[in-house]
C-alpha cells in the first residue's frame, strides 16, 4: 500500500533528475517537425535515440509512405514503449510530436530550447512535446521506487496531431497496437480536461469567370461571390452564440475563415477564390447535421449571386469527445495529487480545443487530459512566437502524474 512516504519518495527523485529532464526536453525541441511539411520520422527516431538511453525500448512504427503523402505529410513513425509490471490494467500515456511551422516574431531561436529567467522557450515547448518529458520521466521516477505494481504502461508518442491524428492514434488504433485501458493525454498542470469541442474543415472553391478589369462587365467575379458567402457565414457565426453548450469550459459553436486566396493580378477580374474554414462543434452537436446547415449557408449565398459556382470539400472531420464517467480513477487520482503538489484545487473542465484523445474515446478507452503547462493555451504563445513552458510547471505535473500512476497501478 502507497504511503506518503512513496509519494515523497518520486518527488524527490524527480527533484533530483530534474537537470536531465530539462536536457531531455531542449534535445526534443532541437529537432524540427515543423507540420506542414511533416518530415516527422527524423524527430522520432531520435527520440527513441533518447529512450534507449534511459533503458526504454521504443517500437517505432512507420505509417506507409503513400498513407502519409495521401494527408500532404511526408514521414511519420509513431512511438511505442511498452513496461509491464504484472496483471492488472494498461495505462497509456500520449503525447504528439508535430507542431505548426514557427511563423514570425520570435525574439528566442524557436528551435533552440533556450531556458531564461525559469522558462524553457521553443516550438512546442509547451504544446505539446513537454509531455514527452512529463511521462518519460514520471515513469522513471515510479519504475525508480522498486514497489510492486499491478498492469502496465505504454508511453504513446505520435506525429499527426495537426492534420487530426489519424496517422496517429488512429492509425495505431485501427492496427490494434494499442492495449490500453485507460489514457492519459498531453495537457496542462491547473485542470484536468474531460470533453472538448468537435471540428469540421471545409474548402470552399467560389467559381466565376475572368475577365479584363477595364471590360469587368464580361466576367464574373469570384470575389464578389466569395463575400457574399463570407458575409453569410459570418451573420451564422452570431446565431452561434445563443446555443450553449453544458459543458464546463465550452461555451457555444463558432466558425472561423482561416484561409482565402483567389485573383491573378490586380488588373483582373478574380475568377476564383478558395475559402478554409474551420467550424468548431460543441459536444451536444450532431456533426452530420452541422455539416448539412453549413453548405445550405454557403448554397443560399451563392444563390444570390448569378453566375457563381461553389465547390465544397469537408477537409476533416473530427468528432467532439463528449464527458465519460468511466474515467473517474484517473480524474480523482490527478485532482487528488494535483492539489497537493500546486496547493489548490484542479477542477475538471471542457476545453474548445480539439485533440487526439476523440480517437480513444471512439475505441471506447476512458480517458483524461493532464500534463505540463499553464492554465491556458495563450499564457504558453502554444501556436504564437515565443512559445515557452514554465519549468516549475513541468516539475510539478511530472510529480502529479508520478503520483497518480503510483496509486493506479499499486
Amino acid at each position: 500500500m502507497t504511503t506518503t512516504f512513496h509519494f515523497t519518495a518520486l518527488d524527490s527523485w524527480i527533484d533530483a533528475h530534474f537537470d536531465e529532464q530539462v536536457q531531455f526536453l531542449q534535445q526534443l525541441v532541437r529537432v524540427p517537425t515543423d507540420t506542414p511539411p511533416g518530415n516527422n520520422a527524423p524527430h522520432a527516431e531520435r527520440t527513441a535515440e533518447l529512450l534507449k538511453a534511459f533503458g526504454f525500448e521504443a517500437e517505432q512504427h512507420a505509417v506507409p509512405d503513400q498513407e502519409v503523402k495521401a494527408w500532404g505529410l511526408e514521414s511519420i513513425t509513431n512511438l511505442i514503449v511498452r513496461r509491464q509490471y504484472g496483471e492488472g490494467k494498461i495505462i497509456a500515456l500520449n503525447a504528439h510530436g508535430d507542431v505548426v511551422p514557427p511563423g514570425e516574431g520570435w525574439t528566442h531561436e524557436p528551435y533552440g530550447g533556450d531556458v531564461v529567467d525559469g522558462k524553457l522557450y521553443g516550438r512546442a515547448a509547451a504544446v505539446n512535446k513537454s509531455d514527452f518529458a512529463t511521462y518519460t520521466f514520471a515513469v522513471r521516477a515510479l519504475e525508480a521506487l522498486g514497489l510492486p505494481l499491478k498492469g502496465g504502461i505504454e508511453l504513446i508518442f505520435t506525429y499527426d496531431e495537426e492534420f487530426g491524428g489519424e496517422l496517429g492514434p488512429g492509425w495505431l488504433l485501427a492496427k490494434k497496437l494499442i492495449q490500453a485501458d485507460y489514457l492519459i493525454a498531453a495537457g496542462f498542470s491547473y485542470q484536468v480536461v474531460t470533453a472538448h469541442n468537435g471540428c469540421l474543415q471545409m474548402e470552399v472553391t467560389v467559381h466565376g469567370k475572368m475577365a479584363h478589369a477595364a471590360i469587368p462587365d464580361s466576367g464574373i467575379d469570384a470575389l464578389q461571390g466569395a463575400t457574399a458567402i463570407l458575409n453569410a457565414l459570418y451573420q451564422q457565426n452570431q446565431r452561434y452564440k445563443s446555443v450553449s453548450s453544458k459543458v464546463a469550459g465550452i461555451t457555444h459553436p463558432y466558425l472561423n475563415v482561416g484561409r482565402i486566396e483567389g485573383g491573378t493580378n490586380t488588373n483582373v477580374v478574380p475568377g476564383k477564390v478558395v475559402l478554409k474554414l474551420d467550424r468548431r462543434m460543441i459536444p451536444e452537436e450532431n456533426p452530420v447535421e452541422v455539416e448539412a446547415d453549413v453548405r445550405r449557408v454557403i448554397a443560399e449565398a451563392a444563390a444570390t449571386m448569378p453566375g457563381i459556382k461553389v465547390e465544397i470539400k469537408r477537409l476533416l472531420m473530427a468528432q467532439a469527445w463528449k464527458p465519460d464517467a468511466r474515467n473517474a480513477p484517473l480524474v480523482q487520482a490527478l485532482q487528488k495529487h494535483g492539489e497537493a503538489i500546486f496547493g489548490e484545487s484542479i477542477p475538471t473542465s471542457g476545453t474548445p480545443l480539439y485533440t487526439d484523445v476523440r480517437l480513444f474515446g471512439a475505441a471506447g478507452i476512458p480517458a483524461v487530459i493532464y500534463g505540463a503547462g499553464p492554465r491556458s493555451v495563450l499564457e504558453s504563445n502554444a501556436k504564437r512566437a515565443d512559445e515557452h513552458l514554465l519549468l516549475e510547471d513541468l516539475r510539478r505535473a511530472t510529480k502529479v502524474v508520478a503520483r497518480a500512476l503510483l496509486e493506479l497501478l499499486e
